[in-house]
């Protein structure tokens, strides 16, 4: 038998309720969020949340788990466009882009949330952290890796140089967001990263003469 597609409506009523409740986790966090709250959000009747959800925990859960796939998602595509890169030029590039994703996009209010229930959910933040901000190190770091084995860089530990370059492009303004300052320009995030990749280079570029 023909395989039954999904009521186009339930899907719009899913996606409207999972954004209200995502919404409202980052906002007012966990204990203090309703399951009134997030169907007043979405526009739809309590019992809607309750019948596509059942209760708050799996609510959450599942804003995690797209949360998680769509960080997981720039993570792999980070990790393909660094497979063709070859040029130690490329990188402040690379760093502006990074920096735009994650300092201006979902990342930082996610992390936020998670972290404000951590006790609560230890898991969901092992994975979250394990499917993108440290699957992104690992693409940089076998970036940076490949460039070393050209000579164009010199790096004795290229997990370690990983971080050194995650946290010159955007530590200081990541940490900042997670303090709940409010997300910084793209012009400022764009300069600070050219300038964190520019200090990396100097410190990773071998020394001439």
């Amino acid at each position: 038998m023909p395989r039954q597609q999904p009521d186009p409506r339930v899907l719009r009523s899913r996606a409207a309720v999972l954004d209200a409740a995502a919404a409202r986790f980052v906002a007012q966090g966990y204990a203090a969020t309703s399951m009134e709250d997030v169907a007043a959000g979405a526009g739809v009747a309590k019992r809607t949340v309750f019948n596509v959800f059942g209760d708050k925990e799996t609510l959450f859960r599942q804003v995690v788990a797209r949360s998680i796939e769509v960080a997981e998602a720039l993570a792999a595509a980070l990790d393909e466009e660094l497979s063709s890169y070859d040029d130690v030029a490329e990188l402040p590039a690379l760093a502006r882009r990074m920096a735009r994703a994650v300092l201006t996009g979902p990342a930082v209010p996610t992390r936020r949330m998670l972290i404000a229930e951590a006790d609560r959910f230890p898991e969901l933040v092992a994975e979250y952290r394990r499917r993108a901000p440290e699957r992104m190190l690992g693409a940089i770091a076998r970036l940076l890796a490949r460039l070393a084995a050209t000579g164009t860089l010199i790096v004795s530990d290229a997990d370690v140089a990983a971080e050194h370059f995650a946290y010159l492009v955007m530590g200081a303004d990541l940490d900042r967001g997670m303090f709940g300052a409010p997300p910084p320009s793209v012009r400022r995030v764009e300069q600070r990263a050219t300038a964190g990749a520019e200090a990396f280079l100097r410190a990773y570029r071998p020394q001439a003469g």
